[in-house]
Formats: structure tokens, C-alpha cells, sequence
């Protein structure tokens, strides 16, 4: 497995848990990373993600694990439509049950064709997917009030049900962008890269301590 030359760790907000990812992002971007929450239920979420050079998703590979249950997906795009294929060992909804949520049901999506419209993929709790919208649609050298509404194919975590969801991205000032999706809106602090500096009530960006190996 080839290494990769960039990295960022990610503090969970919203529960116990943090997110770690690796990339190269020298002509779109190619990821790995790992992704650990204590809510609904403990679970380690482990993703492989590619783009084209212009930052369009062409491929996530997803395995969440927790006691007794494990779940895999893999999305890939070509010529414009979408393909999913799914595993899972173990009972999820039995664990989800036991700690007192609904059951979520079967991985990956019935109706692929339904992402017809999605090029972007929004893996669940993970600050790493907004910059795909960000980095695709130009809007870090964009004008304030620059908006985009697109759909992506929306990937719940620990479930990995998809969903096509339609979100909006608007540049509000210098390095913020303004995130909505079905009533939820958040303002988005990133780098001049587009990454993801804190995302409120979800996931702040560790600061590297100058001195540690």
C-alpha cells in the first residue's frame, strides 16, 4: 500500500470519538482514513476515497466495525451512474436495539439510479467529505454569496444506508462556508485548502503541538 504525504485528525464534538484521514491531494484526492464514535453504538468506521482531478467522486470504500457485527460498502461512479455492493456479518440491528435505538436496516441503497444526480459522496460524521463540494465547485476563490445546491450520495454511519440528500454550499466570508442540508444548516471555518477547521457541534481540527514525534 503506497504512502501518502498529507494528514489531519479530527475531534468529534458532538460525542466521543475523532477521525484521523491520510491523503494526497496533488491532482484531486485519494484518502484513507479512520473514523471511531461512541455513539449510536461504538463503532470503527475505515474508508478508502478517490476523486477525478477535478475533485469528482469516483470511488468510497467503507467497513464499520462494533461487538458483534460488522458492515462494508463500496460506491463507485462511471459514466455518470452509480453502483453499489454491500457485506455484513453479524446483527447491527440487534446491537442498535439493545442501546435503545430503531434498527437501521439494510446497508447500501435498493435504487442506485436514484444517485443519478450525485458526483460528490458525504460520508457521515466525517469533516474530510465537505471538502469534495468545496474543492469541486471552486468556492475557496470564489466571490461572497457564491452558492451551489447539488446532490450527493449521503453515506449514514454506522449503517452504511445510502441516501441521495440535497445540500447547499455558500461562501459567507474569507475561509467560511455556509453548509445546509433538509433544515440543518452550519457554518463551516476551512483552511485556505478547504479543509475543514471546525465544523460546529460535529468535529474540531486537532492543532499539531510542535515536539511530538
Amino acid at each position: 500500500m503506497p504512502t501518502l504525504p498529507k494528514s489531519l485528525f479530527w475531534s468529534r464534538r458532538d460525542t466521543a470519538g475523532s477521525e484521523h484521514a491520510i491523503f494526497d491531494d496533488a491532482r484531486g484526492l485519494t484518502a484513507r482514513g479512520v473514523a471511531q464514535a461512541a455513539e449510536p453504538v461504538p463503532h470503527t468506521c475505515r474508508y478508502e476515497l478517490s476523486t477525478d482531478e477535478g475533485w469528482a467522486s469516483l470511488r468510497l470504500a467503507v467497513e464499520v466495525e462494533g461487538a458483534g457485527w460488522s458492515r462494508g460498502l463500496k460506491l463507485e461512479r462511471r459514466d455518470g451512474q452509480w453502483r453499489a455492493t454491500t457485506s455484513e456479518q453479524g446483527d447491527l440491528d440487534a446491537a442498535l436495539v439493545a442501546a435503545g435505538h430503531p434498527p437501521a436496516g439494510l446497508p447500501g441503497i435498493e435504487d442506485a439510479s436514484r444517485l443519478g444526480d450525485a458526483i460528490d459522496v458525504d460520508l457521515g460524521g466525517s469533516p474530510l467529505t465537505n471538502t469534495l463540494p468545496i474543492r469541486r465547485l471552486g468556492l475557496r476563490d470564489a466571490d461572497d454569496g457564491t452558492s451551489h445546491r447539488i446532490t450527493v450520495a449521503w453515506v449514514l454511519v454506522p449503517s452504511l444506508v445510502v441516501l441521495p440528500a440535497v445540500q447547499s454550499y455558500t461562501l459567507v466570508g474569507p475561509e467560511r462556508v455556509r453548509y445546509a442540508s433538509e433544515g440543518f444548516t452550519a457554518e463551516l471555518e476551512i483552511d485556505p485548502e478547504g479543509y475543514v477547521l471546525r465544523y460546529p457541534g460535529l468535529a474540531e481540527r486537532a492543532a499539531h503541538r510542535p515536539g511530538y514525534l
